[in-house]
């Protein structure tokens, strides 16, 4: 049985990571409440790592289901393997939006910023 744990090598760690992709970020995916911004990386795999800070999403309780949400989601239905790095960067009201609608718009803005992607390579043969 294969596992699907979410594991440290599709997470970014390092404030290093954070500032490869928001220095040069080459795609982006933006929703009210969030913005998903990728760049390529050396690694085999996607990565994600998430933005939230405390000024936007008051309670620690409501971050972490965030987190939580949009990790299950980036997990389970990642529709192909650029090996980018993905930030997920939260704005205003993210901590009111339930989570079956945060499982659905997170799976289309990734679904969006894979179709951008897939645009390039095309344009770019």
């Amino acid at each position: 049985m294969s596992t699907q744990r979410f594991t440290r090598d599709r997470r970014l760690l390092t404030p290093a990571d954070f500032k490869h992709v928001m220095d040069g970020a080459e795609f982006k995916a933006h929703h009210s409440h969030y913005m998903l911004l990728a760049k390529a990386s050396a690694h085999t795999t996607d990565r994600i790592g998430f933005i939230i800070a405390k000024k936007k999403v008051k309670l620690a309780v409501s971050r972490n289901r965030i987190k939580r949400c949009v990790r299950d989601t980036f997990r389970l239905q990642l529709p192909a393997n650029y090996a980018l790095d993905i930030v997920f960067l939260a704005k205003n009201a993210l901590a009111d939006i339930p989570n079956e609608t945060l499982h659905s718009d997170f799976a289309k803005s990734l679904q969006q910023l894979h179709n951008k992607i897939s645009k390039q390579l095309a344009s770019s043969l």
